[in-house]
C-alpha cells in the first residue's frame, strides 16, 4: 500500500499469532514458540526497544487463567515477521486443564508497542470525546452509557493521563465442570484466528454479587467495570498503580475496535487488600484512525495560518513534476514532519472517452481514470472507514473534476474540511478549465474550501464565489470578506499601451475612496469597500492593477491564456505583478471569462480589438438588465471616442435596430480628469444622474461631461 495507508491492522498491534512449538511443564506451565507473519510495514514496534513491547494473551485465555510473558522476541522488518518464546502461566484448574489443549497452530496473542510518544498525557483529549459517535452512530467514549463521563476519574500521573474505573461489587466465577468441558471446543476454536470465543465462554460465567475482591495465590480473580466503549485509543492496565499484591494478565490492552471491551479484568497474586479500581493508560491511534474534529486540531489550524508551513509542506512532495501527488494530513506535527514517502505519487493517463453513444464504456474508462489519481485511496479511504479523522488533502494539482462525485460523497464531505493545491494543471500550468471552476463552485457550496499555495505571488490565496455570481476568485485569506464586500471598479484598455492616465486614474480612486465616507449608497458607503478589476496583463492593466495597489485598494485580475492564441502581441501574455486576486481562463473560454468581470462600474480607456468587444458586452448587460444601469466612463479626448462609437450609434439609430434602447447611451460619460468623473459618481450615487430608461440619449452616442 502506498503512503501511510495500511488497512490491516493498527501501528501499536501485529496480527495474532501461531504456535509452531511448545513445551509443557507438569507445574501447570509451558513455553511456546510463537511466529507472528503478515505485520503492517507501519507497525511502530520495529523501532522501540524491547522494554515496550509486550505479548497481549487473547482476552479469552486469560479470563480462563492463563498469563503469557514474552522470553525472547526476534523481530524481521524485512519479511514483516516476529518470534517469540512466551512463557504460559495456569492459574485455578480450569487454566491447567487448558493448557492440556493448547497446541500448535493455535493462535494464541499478539505484539503490543506501548509507544512513550503516542501515550495520552492530557485528560481533555479523552474529555472531549464524551458524548460524540462515529459514523454508524456508536459513541467515541463512554463508561456504562452516556452519562459514564462522571463515573470516569482521570489524573494526571507522570506525565500521563490514568483513568480509574470503579470496579462492580462483586466477582465472576464459572461452572468448572461445565467449563472444562467446553475446553476441546476452545481448542478448535484457536487455530481460527477470526473466531471470537468470548461470547461462548460468557456462557458458563456466574456473577457472584457479594463476593470479595481478593486475590489468592494460584487463582485467577475476575471482575468487572461498567462497559467501557472506546473507539479513539488503546487503552492498557497500568501494573504498577494495581495495590500492592495485585498483578493483572497480558491480555492487558482495550482495543479501539470491540464494540464494549474493559468490562472484566483478570487478575491474580495475593494480597489480603480489596481492589475497587482498575488504572488503564491510554495510546493514541494513527492520526488519521483517531476520530478527532478539525476544530480539535489546534496546532493544524495554525500551521494552516502560517504559509511558511504550507510552501515547505509541498516541497517533500516526491519528483518527477509531471506526476500527479497528493496526501491526506490531520494533524499540525504530521504537516510539519511530512516526508516524500507520505505522499502517493502516480503518473495518470487520459484515454480518450467514447461519449455517450456508448454509456458502459464511458463509464469504465471514467472510473480507471479516477482511481488512477493519488487522491482517490485517501478517498477511498474514507468512504471504507479507514480514515476517520478530518483533515485536509493537499494536491500537487487541483484534483480533477472527474473527483467530484467522490469528493462531494456524504461520508467525504464529512471528514475532507479543506483542498490545497500547488498547480492548476498538470497539462495548462497556472490556467483553470471550465470543469475546474465549476467544480470550485461546487465544492464551495458545499463547505470545501479551496486553498492555491500559489508559488507567483508566493501567498495561499482561498477560492472565494462572488455573492450572487456564479463565479469567484483566489484571493488571500486576509482580504476574503474585503473582496465579498466590495464594490467592483474595472479598467478595460490596451495591453500595448499605458497611456498618460495614471495620474488622473490614482485621483480618480482616491476621490472614491474620500466619497465612501459620506455617501449612504448601497454601492459605495462606509461599510463597502472597493476592489478594481483588469485582465492581469501589461499596459492599462498593469497600470491599473498597480495605482490600486499602491493605494490599498483590493487588485483583482481575470487573466486569459493566450499562449497558443495565433497572430498574437507576445506582450498579451505577460501578466502584471500588482495582483492580489485572481482567476484564470484557458483561450477557449475567453468570452466567459470576459462575462465574469461583473464591473459594477467599469472604465475604458484607448484600446484595440478586446476594448471594443468589452464596451460592446457593457452594452448589451445594461440593454438587457443583467446589471443596473451604472455609468461608464470613457477616458479619454472626446474626438477618440466619437471616431469609436457616433458612426455605430447613428447607423443603428437610422435603421432602427436600437428601437427602444437608444436610452443605453446615456450610461456611457466621457471624461478627461478625475474631477469630471467624481462628479459623474457623485451625481448618480445622490440619485442625480440623468441615466437609465427613464432619459434620453445623447446625439453623440455617450455623454460629454463638460
Amino acid at each position: 500500500m502506498e503512503s501511510y495507508l495500511y488497512p490491516d491492522h493498527y501501528d501499536l498491534v501485529t496480527p495474532d499469532g501461531s504456535i509452531t512449538s511448545i513445551k509443557k511443564s507438569d507445574d501447570g506451565s509451558a513455553t511456546a514458540e510463537i511466529i507472528i507473519r503478515h505485520i503492517s510495514p507501519a507497525f511502530v514496534g520495529f523501532h522501540l526497544t524491547p522494554e515496550h513491547l509486550s505479548f497481549n494473551l487473547k482476552s479469552t485465555l486469560a479470563q480462563l487463567g492463563l498469563n503469557g510473558i514474552i522470553q525472547e522476541l526476534s523481530l524481521d522488518v524485512k519479511e514483516l515477521t516476529a518470534h517469540v518464546n512466551v512463557h504460559l502461566s495456569a492459574y485455578g484448574k480450569i487454566a491447567r486443564a487448558l493448557l492440556e489443549f493448547i497446541g500448535e497452530g493455535d493462535y494464541i496473542g499478539k505484539l503490543f508497542a506501548a509507544d512513550p510518544t503516542r501515550r495520552v498525557r492530557n485528560p481533555d483529549y479523552l474529555l472531549r470525546m464524551f458524548g460524540r459517535t462515529d459514523r454508524w452512530g456508536r459513541p467515541l467514549l463512554s463508561l456504562g452509557g452516556p452519562e459514564g463521563r462522571d463515573e470516569m476519574l482521570l489524573e494526571k500521573i507522570d506525565g500521563r493521563t490514568v483513568a480509574f474505573l470503579n470496579l462492580q461489587e462483586g466477582t465472576l466465577n464459572y461452572d468448572e465442570e461445565a467449563t472444562i468441558g467446553l475446553l476441546p471446543t476452545i481448542s478448535k476454536a484457536l487455530s481460527n484466528p477470526s473466531f471470537r470465543l468470548r461470547t461462548l465462554i460468557q456462557l458458563n460465567q456466574t456473577w457472584l454479587p457479594f463476593s470479595k475482591r481478593t486475590v489468592h495465590e494460584n487463582e485467577i480473580l475476575l471482575v468487572r467495570t461498567a462497559p467501557l466503549h472506546i473507539r479513539t485509543a488503546f487503552g492498557k492496565v497500568v501494573d504498577e498503580l494495581l495495590p500492592k499484591g495485585y498483578f493483572h494478565t497480558t491480555a492487558n490492552v482495550l482495543e479501539p475496535d470491540t464494540k464494549a471491551s474493559g468490562d472484566v479484568y483478570e487478575l491474580f497474586g495475593t494480597s489480603r487488600e480489596e481492589i475497587t479500581k482498575v488504572p488503564i493508560e491510554f495510546y493514541t491511534l494513527e492520526p488519521h484512525r483517531e476520530h478527532v474534529f478539525f476544530s480539535d486540531r489546534d496546532q493544524l489550524q495554525s500551521c494552516l495560518e502560517d504559509p511558511i508551513s504550507l510552501f515547505q509542506a509541498f516541497e517533500t512532495a516526491p519528483e518527477p513534476l509531471n506526476h500527479r501527488a497528493s496526501v491526506f494530513v490531520v494533524k499540525g506535527e504530521q504537516l510539519l514532519k511530512l516526508k516524500p514517502e507520505d505522499w502517493i505519487s502516480r503518473e495518470t493517463h487520459k484515454s480518450e472517452f467514447p461519449g455517450l453513444f456508448h454509456p458502459g464504456q464511458q463509464a469504465s474508462l471514467v472510473q480507471r481514470y479516477i482511481e488512477q489519481q493519488p487522491c482517490y485511496p485517501f478517498l477511498k479511504s474514507i468512504e471504507d472507514g479507514l480514515i476517520t479523522s478530518q483533515g485536509i488533502l493537499l494536491c500537487r494539482y487541483l484534483p480533477s473534476p472527474l473527483m467530484k462525485k467522490m469528493i462531494l460523497g456524504d461520508l467525504v464531505q464529512r471528514c475532507l474540511k479543506a483542498i490545497y493545491f500547488q498547480y492548476p494543471s498538470l497539462t495548462h500550468g497556472s490556467f483553470f478549465s471550465h470543469e475546474d471552476r465549476s467544480m470550485l463552485l461546487d465544492l464551495s457550496k458545499f463547505g470545501i474550501p479551496i486553498f492555491w499555495v500559489d508559488l507567483t505571488s508566493k501567498k495561499v490565496l482561498q477560492y472565494t464565489p462572488k455573492p450572487n455570481k456564479d463565479s469567484g476568485m483566489f484571493v488571500p485569506q486576509n482580504l476574503v470578506e474585503t473582496f465579498i464586500d466590495a464594490t467592483a471598479f474595472g479598467i478595460y484598455g490596451s495591453n500595448l499601451m499605458e497611456g498618460d492616465f495614471e495620474q488622473e486614474l490614482t485621483l480618480l480612486l482616491e476621490g472614491i475612496e474620500d466619497m465612501r465616507k459620506t455617501m449612504d449608497h448601497t454601492l459605495l458607503n462606509k461599510e463597502t469597500p472597493i476592489a478594481l478589476v483588469t485582465g492581469g496583463g501589461p499596459g492599462v492593466m498593469e497600470l491599473g492593477n498597480r495605482v490600486a495597489k499602491k493605494l490599498g485598494i483590493l487588485s483583482c485580475a481575470n487573466i486569459v491564456d493566450f499562449r497558443n492564441a495565433q497572430n498574437l502581441n507576445l506582450t498579451e501574455q505577460k501578466q502584471n505583478p500588482y495582483i492580489d486576486a485572481k482567476m484564470t481562463y484557458r483561450l477557449d473560454r475567453l468570452v466567459e471569462r470576459q462575462a465574469e468581470f461583473h464591473l459594477d462600474f467599469p472604465i475604458i480607456l484607448t484600446g484595440g480589438i478586446g476594448t471594443d468587444f468589452e464596451y460592446c458586452l457593457e452594452e448589451v448587460r445594461r440593454k438587457v438588465g443583467s446589471v443596473n444601469p451604472t455609468p461608464v466612463l470613457l477616458f479619454g479626448e472626446v474626438d477618440y471616442w466619437r471616431q469609436k462609437i457616433t458612426s455605430r450609434f447613428l447607423c443603428n439609430l437610422k435603421v432602427g435596430t436600437i428601437k427602444h434602447s437608444e436610452w443605453v447611451s446615456n450610461c456611457f460619460y466621457c471624461i478627461q480628469t478625475a474631477r469630471q468623473g467624481l462628479k459623474v459618481y457623485r451625481d448618480y450615487f445622490l440619485g442625480k444622474l440623468p441615466i437609465g430608461l427613464k432619459h434620453p440619449s445623447p446625439k453623440d452616442g455617450f455623454m460629454i461631461v463638460e
